[in-house]
């Protein structure tokens, strides 16, 4: 099978890194079409062997990148088209209709209740997705309250795969001298408790929560910040205003490990760490949660579907907090007190493995190749 990515871009961000981990395991002839900002991402895929076209698209509105587009689609041969984020998702299933591939799925990454992608999600966004989705054979929520989010769009349930994000459970296992290693290199004081935080530093993801409940905890534990983005300056404001300067570290967006492997060096990271907390009160999956439950951390959240959606049983040291800083410090402390865990993987962790992952996404292909629906004819011409 021949299938075409086609995304928003390729900067450090979610959804781009789960695209480069999928297609290191997907067992597919694949290439990659991003319409703006290469970026980081688009040259560890070029390390991997996939080919990345740069379309260089202007803006929203730059309605010159369609026929671009479909003729990239149509020189490509390809029998199946998946597109990721919603402007990719809006111009690259209209274009994969127009130059006659047989089954386009779609991704949906990141609907939130109020946003998606951090755009406000108005009547205009929403309709507009609304109608390239009928374009497409198929969409694939990451979690199930993504799907449930489609499902009151108005997105018909039939058309709706859940296909959860996935890791590679081996790169985040546990490792003692990674551990010292990693708090040696970031210059963590002996004994320090270590609460990670990992994700874009833009507003929503609420970090001025865990800055502001450190300064509420004693001397010896610190902060961890992974990522980069635009609050980053006010949340060294507010760390230095708050009298926790010195405690609060930033890693940057760390764009890619030593090993090659997609992601920012997150294994060494986490392992670094005694406690992953996660305050964002809108998320659509929660990768940084899985991922620290894989290395055998406790994680605090405020908002986790990959969590919420499996029996409590399956992450037992997976706490829900309900608050600001106040809420996160008391939870903290609990945590804290309790002591250090066995540092093992649990059931939740292995039922997001990227193996499972691919699995049910080929499955999606599958259907959508075999689908016969009218919708799926080819619209006419490509445009000139």
């Amino acid at each position: 099978m021949r299938a075409l990515h086609i995304i928003t871009g390729l900067g450090v961000g979610g959804a781009e890194q789960q695209l480069r981990l999928l297609l290191r395991h997907l067992p597919a002839d694949c290439d990659v079409v991003t319409l703006t900002n290469p970026g980081a991402v688009a040259d560890g895929l070029a390390a991997d062997g996939v080919r990345v076209v740069h379309l260089g698209m202007g803006g929203n509105r730059d309605l010159a990148a369609l026929p671009r587009l479909v003729r990239v689609i149509r020189a490509g041969g390809y029998d199946l088209v998946h597109t990721h984020l919603y402007r990719a998702c809006v111009y690259g299933r209209l274009a994969a209709r127009v130059a006659g591939v047989r089954a386009v799925v779609a991704t949906e990454h990141s609907l939130g209740d109020s946003q998606m992608e951090g755009r406000r999600l108005t009547a205009g966004v929403r309709a507009l997705y609304l109608a390239s989705e009928r374009l497409g054979s198929a969409t694939v929520a990451v979690s199930e309250a993504v799907a449930e989010r489609l499902k009151r769009w108005g997105v018909p349930a039939p058309r709706i795969e859940v296909v959860p994000n996935g890791i590679e459970l081996d790169r985040f296992r546990f490792d003692r001298e990674r551990r010292t290693r990693t708090r040696r290199r970031l210059g963590l004081p002996e004994g320090a408790f270590v609460v990670g935080g990992v994700g874009r530093l833009a507003r929503g993801k609420r970090f001025d929560v865990l800055v502001h409940a450190l300064a509420r905890l004693p001397e010896d534990h610190w902060l961890l910040l992974v990522g980069g983005g635009p609050e980053e300056h006010v949340l060294r404001r507010t760390a230095h205003e708050a009298g926790v300067a010195g405690r609060v570290l930033f890693t940057g967006e760390r764009p890619c490990a030593p090993d090659g492997s997609p992601g920012p060096d997150l294994p060494s990271l986490t392992s670094a760490m005694d406690l992953l907390a996660s305050p964002s009160a809108e998320e659509a999956f929660g990768l940084a949660a899985v991922e620290a439950l894989a290395s055998g951390l406790p994680v605090l959240y405020t908002s986790c579907p990959a969590i919420e959606d499996l029996p409590a049983a399956a992450a037992t040291d997976a706490r829900r907090v309900r608050g600001g800083p106040e809420a996160y410090a008391r939870a903290i402390a609990e945590v804290r007190a309790a002591g250090p865990g066995p540092r093992t993987a649990p059931p939740a962790a292995h039922h997001y493995s990227i193996t499972r992952s691919t699995a049910r996404l080929m499955d999606v292909y599958a259907a959508a190749l075999a689908g016969s629906s009218p919708s799926l004819a080819p619209l006419g011409a490509s445009p000139s």
